[in-house]
């Protein structure tokens, strides 16, 4: 079919069949995404490939990942595969919120061990910015064993027998069934590090900075309030109700001196 007759009504169809095929909204949004997207490259050729661009559906989603990491289940998660980049490549995932691929492509040069900094090159990540992060002391001592013996242009993950960490589903199913969240993808680590950072008060800017959200409105889709923090934030109020109604206050007496008395308020 030729660009030119492809029409929203067109577009609309698609959505209707794919949909009656049983397909996720998420799965259509991706579909025409990519079909947009070649639209777009050569309506901006020169000359011009596609004189117009349709207008394109773009469906809601609802299949928003939920899931979080605890600290107990991260304790049985290392604990089921000792080896060394496996250990350093989830705590790092834990700590920063990175992307798996950011991580697996990660190099000796990269790690500043003297300055306790790491870096991400700029095109190198998704949104093709650079980062600088300051080390835990945790990762200082992983990444330093995980760089003894190598040239600066070494892999920074890389297997007992030396080869490169491409592809480790076999150690991570291994190891989420063992931690009890057979269902966790790496990718919730994302969500559990940026979960942390928002309970130890870290503003959502710097937040965003470091795990390399670009826009407050991605950053929002990873709803990293979790069942515990609502509960947890509930429980405080309380507490403070509770201490509300209990204020201490002072009164004067005939001869003019204060004393603290206890009232009851109430707490609305």
């Amino acid at each position: 079919m030729k660009a030119s007759q492809v029409t929203s009504v067109l577009l609309n169809k698609y959505v209707d069949m794919r949909q009656q095929a049983g397909a996720a909204n998420g799965t259509i949004n991706r579909e025409l995404a990519a079909l947009k997207r070649m639209f777009n490259l050569g309506h901006q050729a020169t000359p011009p490939r596609v004189f117009f661009i349709p207008h394109f559906p773009k469906l809601t989603e609802s299949n928003a990942r939920q899931g979080f990491l605890e600290d107990a289940q991260y304790q049985r998660l290392l604990e089921s595969c000792p080896e060394m980049w496996f250990q350093a490549l989830v705590e790092a995932g834990c700590t920063y919120g990175w992307r798996i691929g950011e991580l697996l492509k990660l190099k000796v040069n990269q790690v500043d061990l003297e300055n306790r900094v790491i870096r991400l090159h700029p095109g190198t990540t998704k949104n093709k910015e650079g980062r600088e992060v300051t080390m835990t002391q945790t990762i200082h001592d992983l990444f330093e064993l995980c760089i003894e013996g190598k040239s600066p242009e070494d892999y920074l993950y890389t297997r007992p027998n030396g080869m490169r960490v491409r592809d480790f589903r076999d150690a991570w199913d291994k190891a989420r069934i063992a931690a009890g969240v057979p269902g966790l993808l790496f990718h919730d680590l994302r969500r559990t590090a940026a979960r942390n950072f928002r309970r130890a008060g870290i503003a959502e800017g710097v937040i965003m900075k470091i795990g390399g959200w670009k826009t407050r409105s991605v950053f929002e889709r990873y709803a990293i309030v979790s069942h515990t923090d609502i509960e947890d934030a509930l429980q405080k109020l309380e507490q403070r109700k509770k201490l509300s109604k209990q204020k201490p206050t002072t009164v004067q007496n005939v001869h003019g001196n204060t004393k603290p008395r206890l009232i009851l308020v109430s707490s609305r």
